[in-house]
């Protein structure tokens, strides 16, 4: 995409909220920067012993950078501090983030002589096998000490580790939304998420949350979770999400949306992209249960993970498109009413929209 070109249908999902004292960003985050390569059109996973064909491939910044694109597209000004190699890699990932997707890089930094972590994802019959490769980090944290003043910020907690920022950012009044990988060491030991006592909301599947509070069901889970941070979203993959918000003692459970999964990369940042950006715009807890969902299953429609992200023409071009089907569920509409005042009001580009070709002349069959 020619840089800045989907901000040429931006959408301000904040512009009721903003005011001339807000801090200069919506959302702050932090964390590596892989370059992804992504293979996609396999007919089957890659057999041992043999060479398998992709009738295409792409490259797109990874890691971190896909939430920093899905929050840049939704329309939030986005900060990200990471550290780049000096190679042709980070000189790529560096300007796709900059120039493309206006992402301020200015609490980031080049390492000289570090090589740029590569991931190289497989994607097949609605999965992926990825391989990565990565020389040790930098010495020091990408995350500078005073975080830039934001609205709100994203934080991938470790067990048994703290990250002074989240603190700092907590104090600074930002709100910090939380989510966690899986912990491979066995122990899921709440206390060892220190920092989700500064977090107003932290985002498990349903396998993790049910492991760290020692309960069988994801709704039990979710509510447990709220006795350490006020919301809990727990995601429960094909079935949707539930979520309770301790505060107003609202609960939300939302269905997914049935889509045909190509490539699962980056649905999860997606979908967590989606609730921050519909918290921060004050929306009820099913809205931006909703609005979460529906940026997740936009995204996995396409290959790669930032290239994935869908920004506000294709939430416009799928919402114009699902009140347009004859004999549409109308309960199914009203959940998703509240977009009505927020896509663009023309559609200029056909649907489906092909904005995520991995590269020059791959055709998925009809």
């Amino acid at each position: 995409m020619a840089p800045g070109a989907y901000r040429r249908a931006h959408v301000d999902p904040l512009a009721a909220r903003r005011t001339p004292a807000d801090p200069p960003w919506d959302v702050y985050l932090t964390g590596t920067v892989f370059l992804d390569i992504v293979f996609t059109g396999l007919d089957s996973a890659p057999v041992r012993g043999t060479e398998s064909w992709a009738r295409g491939m792409g490259s797109s910044p990874g890691g971190v950078a896909n939430m920093a694109t899905a929050l840049a597209r939704l329309g939030l000004r986005t900060s990200l501090a990471a550290a780049f190699g000096d190679d042709h890699y980070g000189d790529y990932c560096r300007d796709a983030l900059e120039q493309g997707e206006g992402i301020d890089l200015s609490a980031s930094r080049t390492v000289p002589g570090w090589h740029s972590p590569v991931t190289v994802s497989m994607a097949y019959e609605g999965e992926r096998t990825m391989v990565s490769h990565g020389h040790e980090p930098p010495p020091e944290e990408p995350a500078p000490d005073c975080p830039p003043r934001a609205r709100a910020a994203v934080a991938a907690l470790e067990p048994g580790t703290r990250a002074p920022w989240i603190a700092q950012a907590a104090r600074e009044g930002t709100r910090v939304f939380a989510d966690v990988g899986w912990d491979d060491t066995g122990a899921w030991d709440l206390a060892g998420l220190a920092d989700l006592e500064h977090c107003e909301a932290f985002l498990p599947n349903a396998q993790e949350a049910m492991r760290y509070t020692g309960t069988r069901c994801p709704r039990e889970a979710a509510h447990a979770l709220t006795a350490h941070v006020p919301v809990a979203v727990v995601t429960l993959g094909a079935e949707g999400a539930y979520a309770v918000d301790a505060r107003t003692g609202e609960t939300a459970v939302v269905p997914a949306i049935a889509v045909e999964a190509l490539d699962p990369t980056g649905a999860g940042d997606v979908f967590v992209a989606g609730f921050v950006t519909a918290s921060l715009a004050g929306w009820p807890l099913a809205d931006r249960l909703a609005f979460a969902g529906l940026t997740a299953a936009l995204s996995v429609q396409e290959f790669g993970g930032s290239l994935s992200a869908p920004g506000w023409a294709e939430i416009g071009a799928w919402w114009r498109r699902v009140r347009s089907l004859d004999r549409q569920d109308p309960e199914a509409l009203r959940r998703y009413a509240f977009l009505a005042d927020l896509v663009p009001r023309e559609q200029t580009r056909p649907w489906p929209l092909r904005r995520a070709v991995p590269t020059i002349g791959f055709r998925r069959s009809a």
